[in-house]
């Protein structure tokens, strides 16, 4: 197998698209801040939506305003710590859905208090989080061919300075 020649670079310093076509992601590099960071990467047409969310042993309820989801509906989910710890990062089925709530079913057990935030979108690609003060410009490198983002790829970047992903 020949290397590949063609790869990409992407780099954002807010939250944003950085492909919006169909591409595999080969790489990641990552710095932060004094503070702790996290990077969520979505493979979406659409910007992620914010809202919030609570488990209880393996169902996590999601709360947000007319989220127009249904039973059945695929969505990727990144999410934020919160009291008694961080649900799973992942692409989901929707189990319930009413008005303004959803709920999955998380691989892991725990709870976690209703109100710690998180992001959803129609796919979940990756998450990374930083401690407080990794300034450095961390960096991995995808194994295989990469992750594939079948819409493009949007990042979410919370108290990071700088996001670059490698792709082709």
């Amino acid at each position: 197998m020949a290397m590949q020649t063609d790869v990409k670079s992407a780099t954002l310093v807010s939250s944003g698209y950085m492909v919006n076509y169909r591409t595999r992601v080969k790489g990641i590099s990552v710095k932060g801040t004094a503070s702790a960071g996290q990077l969520d990467l979505f493979d979406t047409t659409t910007a992620p939506v914010a809202a919030t969310y609570g488990r209880s042993t393996t169902t996590i309820t999601v709360t947000k305003n007319s989220h127009g989801l249904n039973v059945g509906d695929k969505v990727g989910i990144a999410f934020e710590a919160g009291t008694g710890g961080t649900a799973t990062a992942g692409n989901y089925v929707v189990a319930t859905a009413t008005t303004n709530t959803f709920t999955v079913t998380d691989i892991n057990s725990g709870s976690i208090t209703a109100g710690a935030v998180c992001n959803y979108a129609s796919g979940w690609i990756v998450s990374f989080r930083l401690t407080a003060g990794d300034t450095y410009a961390n960096y991995w490198l995808l194994p295989g061919e990469g992750i594939l983002a079948y819409n493009g790829v949007y990042a979410t970047m919370t108290n990071l300075t700088s996001t670059s992903i490698f792709y082709g």
